[in-house]
C-alpha cells in the first residue's frame, strides 16, 4: 500500500530528477555503523518514467527542525538497493559536511 505521502514523494523526485514515477514499495532499512544507528527508517521505492539513466528512485523524508527534508537517489551504480541509497546519502552528507568544515 502506498505510503500517505506518496504525492509529494513524486512531487520531489519531478522536481529534483525530472521525470515521473509510480510507487512500487516501501521497505525498512536499519543502517548500522560502527555498532550505531546511522539511519532507519523506510525507504519508499519508485519506478522512474522517462528519465535516460536510471530505472528507479529511492526516496524518502526526515524532520529537520521544524522542516521535512526529501532524499532521493537514483538507482545508478553503486546504488542498487534502498539499502545502498541510504549509504551512500550518509556518505554524501558526511563528504559536505567535511567539506563545509574544511573550508571554514
Amino acid at each position: 500500500m502506498p505510503p500517505k505521502n506518496v504525492q509529494s514523494l513524486q512531487s520531489a523526485i519531478k522536481a529534483m530528477h525530472g521525470c515521473g514515477s509510480r510507487y512500487v514499495e516501501s521497505v525498512p532499512v536499519h543502517e548500522v555503523f560502527h555498532g550505531q544507528t546511522a539511519w532507519q527508517g523506510t525507504v519508499e521505492v519508485f519506478e522512474l518514467i522517462g528519465h535516460v539513466k536510471a530505472k528507479r528512485a529511492y526516496t524518502w523524508q526526515y524532520d529537520e527542525g521544524k522542516d521535512t527534508k526529501t532524499i532521493s537517489v537514483l538507482e545508478i551504480p553503486p546504488v542498487n538497493s534502498p539499502q545502498s541509497a541510504v549509504r551512500v546519502a550518509i556518505a554524501s552528507k558526511g563528504k559536505n559536511s567535511y567539506e563545509r568544515d574544511k573550508n571554514a
